[in-house]
């Protein structure tokens, strides 16, 4: 142990006592630092100034007409992007697009066809074609690019759709609102032809026995038939009105049921932009959580923020309209749960506005809002998961229950057109009988056997006449139908363009990308650091003479150890020594300047530095054997190893989308562990995970600590000679 310390001991010395060594060990233990530096750096936000990213748009849509509305949506496309700016659009002609992204000018670029308005159009008829949008890209300019290109025309896409669902489902709302206008103006004639329906059943017993006495008081029969053909001008000028109207029903009703199938799936839509507007809000929310943001900045992104919180607030409060039309027809259960989840949803987005408008006075008073901001941000948190609780139970319990109710609706219109014409056509048959009564009564005996005769047939008439109402008034309530259908429609368009939105849980967030990759550039730094140190200086001590084993010397001279002689075991640890001294303060300086010159973020900066400081060590302990034992060769073995744990740690991509063979070798990388201890120390620490890693990378410098011990005697006395051959060729040292 004195021999391994005094080796230890001069190397420091000789260190500390030459300027010019000393000036190049700094270099070498800073330099490893600037490499993790300056792609940490590189890396830190790289998606925050796509607009510089140019893509052509160009609009050749000839609009159209849906349901009498004029709509073109290439012109809605071209006046939405003009206001965005998250990618440098060009607005130009075709010819010129697709030839600037041949020739570069443009990442890529999309160009709207002429149909592509009709295509939309299409949408409610027995044939809809789904419109394209022409995407070119020019994938041979750089390999991030496109994915930032087709980010841009996905969101262009679901844009469109979103306004698409919005216009159609006004439109009709709209219908649905004139009908249940018109039903309702025409409901007074509709129940006063129901009461004299009912009138006229309950007097056809009289008429018979009337019928049966004729024969004997034709006077008493006669006063009957008058009071009988003073109902029948009645009678007939309501039904004349309600016949005219049935018809129109009719004719409604179908469109009334094919509506209901086209606005099912448009609840959906209207369910997911609520959720996804909610989440855009939470992504708001996150970046006001940034401790390097100043008071104007805040103000900024407040600014951003309140508007999509008041349009959030709007579709909440139009879905809930919605809802409530479909009370009567919802089960209770179903409803409350319903309703309760809106009125959270309003609370939440009222909280999340007063909470803004407390942080601009916090701001204005120059306090701290950070607790404001965190508080929020975890509001916002609860709206998403609101909003993507609908969003589950759309299919499972809204969806059918919808459906349901304008089943129903529909069944019970049905069945009122049905009655309706039942009565129509019977009432002239009712007039002809009545007349003929009259004229029996007026000539005598054989005209009033006429008349009784055919009193059985308008009896079963009337009688079932009445039944199909009552079946009606059993089955449903017109004016519940009315109601359904006088809902606001700008409202229930509103909620069934964008009904849901989607709630994020992030467990270890990290705020930005560069800080989310410092663990992997810090790792990778550590390990060229040994590299370096490995490439620059010597492992053996060139001055000392080697002793076989059970020999004992102990010279000296007047300039210490230098004359000493060292067995193999006493050069491995006492220059490793030395070695992991300088790793360590690689170490320290690249992980301290994360922390305070990059300022990245860390969740446990201590657990940052001392996991540096661990895998420092294993690295260097794993590099210095390789070149101990190996000599040169150990060198290209370090780099190798580099090159497979690159490709092999999961540092950047993912593991599973990796080739086999990296896959097959992820386990066995030394990178693997340090990158994950790195990860947990800057996302958040799990024990169970920071055990494993230590353990791994303890288990790692064990057998390589073993390896130098067991082979670097045997493996430099037989690389000697061929290691003395080399270096006189002046060019391998």
């Amino acid at each position: 142990m004195k021999k391994i310390l005094s080796i230890y001991i001069q190397d420091m010395n000789r260190i500390l006592h030459n300027w010019p060594a000393l000036i190049i060990i700094a270099g070498l233990v800073v330099l490893p630092s600037l490499y993790a530096w300056f792609n940490i750096e590189s890396s830190w936000d790289p998606y925050s100034n796509t607009k510089g990213i140019k893509v052509a748009v160009v609009s050749n849509d000839k609009g159209a007409e849906i349901l009498g509305k004029s709509i073109n949506a290439g012109e809605e496309i071209i006046e939405t992007l003009r206001t965005n700016e998250k990618i440098g659009w060009v607005f130009t002609s075709e010819a010129d697009a697709l030839s600037g992204v041949k020739k570069g000018h443009y990442y890529a670029s999309i160009i709207i066809p002429a149909d592509f308005s009709a295509g939309l159009a299409t949408v409610l008829t027995n044939t809809p074609t789904q419109p394209e949008l022409e995407y070119y890209v020019n994938e041979k300019i750089n390999a991030v690019a496109p994915k930032i290109t087709s980010s841009g025309a996905t969101s262009i896409v679901s844009e469109i759709g979103e306004n698409f669902v919005k216009t159609a489902n006004g439109v009709i709302f709209k219908g649905f609102n004139e009908l249940g206008i018109k039903l309702e103006e025409e409901l007074p004639s509709i129940e006063k032809l129901k009461s004299l329906i009912f009138r006229f059943e309950e007097m056809m017993p009289e008429l018979t026995n009337a019928a049966d006495v004729a024969l004997t008081d034709v006077n008493d029969l006669k006063k009957m038939v008058k009071q009988a053909k003073e109902i029948l001008p009645e009678i007939e000028r309501v039904s004349t009105q309600a016949s005219a109207f049935s018809s129109k029903l009719a004719e409604v009703l179908p469109k009334v049921q094919n509506a209901a199938d086209a606005v099912l799936p448009l609840i959906k839509q209207n369910i997911t932009l609520i959720n996804q507007t909610a989440s855009h809000v939470l992504t708001l929310t996150e970046a006001l959580q940034n401790v390097d943001l100043s008071p104007e900045e805040i103000t900024q992104k407040l600014d951003d923020l309140e508007p999509k919180l008041t349009l959030l607030l709007r579709l909440t409060e139009d879905a809930a309209g919605l809802l409530n039309a479909f009370q009567n027809y919802l089960p209770d259960q179903v409803y409350t749960s319903i309703t309760s989840k809106f009125d959270q949803l309003y609370d939440r987005l009222n909280t999340q506005l007063n909470i803004i408008d407390s942080i601009r006075k916090v701001l204005e008073q120059g306090q701290d809002p950070s607790e404001l901001l965190d508080k929020l941000h975890n509001t916002a948190e609860e709206t998403v998961s609101i909003s993507e609780n609908l969003l589950r139970r759309y299919d499972i319990e809204i969806a059918p229950a919808i459906k349901t109710a304008l089943d129903k609706a529909a069944n019970t219109a049905q069945k009122a057109n049905q009655a309706l014409q039942s009565a129509v056509k019977a009432l002239p048959r009712i007039k002809e009988i009545m007349q003929d009564a009259e004229k029996g009564l007026t000539v005598g005996g054989d005209a009033l056997v006429k008349v009784k005769s055919e009193l059985p047939t308008v009896q079963k008439k009337i009688t079932a006449i009445a039944d199909n109402i009552r079946e009606f008034d059993r089955s449903g309530n017109l004016q519940e139908i009315i109601d359904l259908l006088r809902n606001d429609f700008q409202k229930e368009s509103a909620f069934f363009a964008s009904p849901v939105t989607l709630k994020e849980h992030k467990l270890y967030p990290i705020p930005n990308y560069g800080s989310a990759m410092s663990p992997f550039f810090t790792t990778l730094s550590l390990w060229v650091g040994a590299l370096l140190l490995v490439s620059l200086l010597t492992v053996e001590i060139h001055e000392h003479n080697h002793v076989k084993e059970g020999e004992n010397h102990s010279e000296n001279n007047d300039d210490g150890p230098i004359a000493a002689t060292y067995r193999p075991y006493q050069v491995y640890f006492g220059r490793y020594l030395t070695f992991m001294t300088l790793a360590l303060l690689q170490s320290l300086v690249v992980t301290l300047g994360d922390l305070f010159l990059l300022k990245t973020y860390v969740h446990d900066p201590v657990y940052f530095v001392l996991f540096g400081l661990l895998i420092s060590s294993v690295f260097m302990i794993i590099v210095y054997t390789l070149v101990s034992v190996f000599g040169n060769v150990g060198k290209a073995m370090a780099i190798v190893l580099l090159v497979l744990q690159l490709g092999g740690a999961g540092g950047t991509f993912p593991i599973e989308v990796t080739p086999p063979f990296f896959q097959f070798i992820h386990p066995f990388l030394p990178f693997t562990y340090g990158i994950s201890l790195m990860r947990e120390a800057a996302g958040g620490i799990l024990g169970e995970v920071v055990t494993r890693d230590i353990i791994v990378l303890l288990i790692i410098a064990g057998l390589f600590m073993l390896l130098g011990l067991a082979l670097k005697k045997p493996i430099n006395k037989l690389s000697e000679p061929l290691v003395k051959k080399a270096r006189e060729s002046n060019i391998i040292h």
